[in-house]
Parts: structure tokens; C-alpha cells; sequence
């Protein structure tokens, strides 16, 4: 049966009002930050020549900042993921611009972070459109030590520290004129797992293993916005085979799909739809399988060989820079393909706000709070909840 679990029974932490107010918290933090960014870019323009704000309408706007002045752009985002706790990453990010105004900017990202259940990384990565948006590169590498819960026991969760060195390269070609896209990945992993109690319920050579393999990759990408899309589809299909001739110490893979669609019905209401699948071939590490991601449920809570999810955003823009958006979805695992039964649908609901922070570039930023078949969760957003 696909792993799932119980409400866990925790001190305070768990009481619904303590974690409302935890809620509550986080989204006087993240209004608080915008108040403060704000004030600050009306201290600093005392002049009509201000980079941060828009002179369009005045308001607070980092377009100017990243790309003019080719600035830096501090981030630091709350981890709030229940599966590692709550922490925080910061980061910079760092916008290229190009000759073409609209032309999509690489960016440059460094990052790392740390949670309260002893998850730490550090890392960096490149996102690159070149030759005209012709080429699509991406490279990352990072270190670190995450701590997750696993559900080797069904219901019962069992904490497993992976530490883990991750090294991508990953390039798309575009297909003459067209929206379609052919490309290829390749991935290195090595983990290494301190033996753990119920540690006799997994592979051994798990605890200590290389992940290298080549991806095969079809797409299509029509989206208006790489960051924050709000017309056009991502259609993506992939293929990822580990091998033992690359190094790798198992030969497992991995089927994706996903389509991402936004229908905008006028400038106001934006609907979006996402579909999801992933399947699991040979035998890949039990913390390789694929699992239920939706905003509400725990990452890692529901894993199988194979699993199916879908989920609809519902985004209605109240003035050119505020929106507030709802989304909802359902999500199933599968054990595997011999055993389609699952015990349980996976369910979401939530809400959220969204503010353009940088007309130029499209970037939207916000927070979102949602509710799982267990837990509530919150969520601090950087363009689309939805990036791949």
C-alpha cells in the first residue's frame, strides 16, 4: 500500500490555535516586509530618478534595481515545509539583462539555509535563454544535510538524515520557430545516510549510494513568463535512467509528466490548471520514489511507484499589483503498478496574495496558506508555486 500517515500528537506545536497564530505571524511578517520596502523607496526618492519604484504608478517596483543598476536582489524566504520544519533560506539572486528588453534575463542564484529539525544546505545555480531564447540551460550544485520523515511503517514516520551532494547540467533546444523543445540532463547524486533506528527496513546499499544518469526531454513552453506565467501552457514529459555504467550504484528510473495551463478569462480572473504524474521503473532508493506534492501536504507524506495528482488555481487580480488567488487539488500514490489500489485521495485547499514586484521583469512575489488531509501549512512564494 502507498505510504500515508496519522495526525502526529505533539507538544504545543500541533494545539490549532498556537498554529494559527504561527499562521497569523508569518503573514504580518511577509505584509511587514512590503510596509518596510515601501518606506524605504520613499526615503530613497526624494528624487523622481528612485530604483525602486515604478514611475508608471508610483509604487514600490524592483525592476529598475535588477536591471538597470544590475542589482543584487536579497531574498530571504521562510521554510515552513513540514516534512524539514521551520527555517529559512537566503539567497541572491542576480538578474542579467539582455539587449532586448523583452527578452527573458538570465539569473544567477546563491543560496543557503537552514531548519529547525537540523536540514542545512548550501548551494548555487544558472538559468540561462540563449541565443534568443533559442537554447535553455540550467546548472546546479549544492551540499547539505536534509533531514526528512519517511513513513517505512505506514502510518508511523520514521526520521531519516540524507547527506547529499547534488551536481546538474540540463539544456533544451528549441525546435526552429516553435514552441516545442528537445533537450537533455544530466545528474550526479551521492547520499550518504548515518544508520538510523528501523534502518533494517531499507536496502543497505541505500545508506550509502551514487545516483548518476541522463535524462531525455520533450516540452513545449508557450508561457508568457518564465517567473510568473499568467497566459499560455508548459506541456513536459521526461525521461530519467540511472545507470551503473555512468556510476550509478542501482539502475532505477523515472517517468514525468506535467502540463501547467493558464486560461486567462480577462485581466481580472485568471484561472490555472496543473496535472501531474511520475512512475517509478526498476528500483529506485526508497527516498527516490516519486510523492504527493500539493501546498497543505507534507512532502514525502504519500510516496508510491506511481503517483497522479492535479490541482487548480484560481487567481483574480485586484489592482494592476495586488491579487489574491485560492487553488485546491487532489493527488493519489500507487505501491505499484501490480497494486493499483489506493487507500486514500490526497486532498488540498488554500488561498494566498500575490504583488508585482517587478513590472519588467513580471515577477510576483506573495504567500500562500494551505490545508492537507492532517495539517495546515504556510508557504512564501517567488514567482509561480508551480516552477520546475
Amino acid at each position: 500500500m502507498a505510504n500515508k500517515s496519522e495526525p502526529k500528537q505533539q507538544w504545543n506545536r500541533n494545539c490549532p490555535y498556537l498554529k494559527e497564530q504561527l499562521i497569523v505571524n508569518k503573514l504580518k511578517l511577509v505584509f511587514g516586509i512590503i510596509i518596510f520596502l515601501s518606506n524605504v523607496s520613499i526615503v530613497y526618492s526624494q528624487n523622481k530618478t528612485s530604483i525602486f519604484k515604478d514611475s508608471t504608478d508610483n509604487a514600490l517596483d524592483l525592476s529598475n534595481f535588477l536591471t538597470k543598476k544590475k542589482g543584487i536582489l536579497p531574498v530571504i524566504v521562510p521554510i515552513t515545509e513540514p516534512a524539514v520544519g521551520y527555517g529559512a533560506v537566503v539567497a541572491g539572486l542576480y538578474f542579467v539583462p539582455k539587449k532586448e528588453a523583452k527578452q527573458q534575463p538570465d539569473i544567477i542564484a546563491a543560496a543557503a539555509g537552514i531548519t529547525s529539525n537540523g536540514t542545512w544546505l548550501v548551494g548555487g545555480g544558472y538559468v540561462g535563454f540563449w541565443k534568443e531564447d533559442k537554447i535553455r540551460y540550467r546548472g546546479v550544485a549544492g551540499y547539505g544535510n536534509v533531514a526528512l520523515d519517511f513513513y517505512l511503517l505506514g502510518s508511523k514516520s520514521v526520521r531519516v538524515n540524507l547527506n547529499t551532494f547534488l551536481f546538474l547540467q540540463q539544456a533544451n533546444f528549441r525546435l526552429g520557430k516553435s514552441d516545442f523543445f528537445l533537450g537533455a540532463k544530466y545528474q550526479l547524486a551521492k547520499i550518504t545516510i548515518p544508520i538510523f533506528k528501523d534502518s533494517e527496513l531499507i536496502d543497505p546499499i541505500d545508506l550509502e549510494s551514487w545516483n548518476s544518469g541522463i535524462s531525455f526531454i520533450t516540452e513545449f513552453d508557450n508561457l508568457n513568463n518564465f517567473l510568473s506565467p499568467t497566459k499560455g501552457a508548459r506541456v513536459h514529459l521526461s525521461y530519467d535512467q540511472n545507470l551503473e555504467a555512468l556510476g550509478s550504484t542501482k539502475t532505477w528510473g523515472k517517468l514525468k509528466f506535467f502540463t501547467h495551463l493558464y486560461f486567462p478569462v480577462n485581466k481580472t480572473w485568471i484561472p490555472a490548471l496543473r496535472v501531474e504524474s511520475s512512475l517509478a521503473t526498476g528500483k529506485p532508493p526508497f527516498y527516490a520514489r516519486p510523492f504527493v506534492y500539493l501546498r497543505g501536504v507534507p512532502a514525502l507524506r504519500y510516496q508510491g511507484d506511481l503517483i497522479m495528482l492535479a490541482e487548480t488555481e484560481q487567481l483574480f487580480n485586484i489592482t494592476p499589483r495586488w491579487g489574491i488567488l485560492g487553488f485546491t487539488g487532489i493527488g493519489t500514490a500507487f505501491d505499484s503498478l501490480e497494486n493499483m489500489k489506493s487507500d486514500e485521495i490526497v486532498w488540498n485547499v488554500g488561498g494566498g496574495f500575490r504583488y508585482l514586484i517587478a513590472r519588467v521583469l513580471g515577477l510576483k512575489v506573495g504567500a500562500d496558506v494551505g490545508r492537507g488531509p492532517e495539517d495546515w501549512a504556510f508557504y512564501v512564494t517567488i514567482g509561480t508555486a508551480w516552477l520546475k
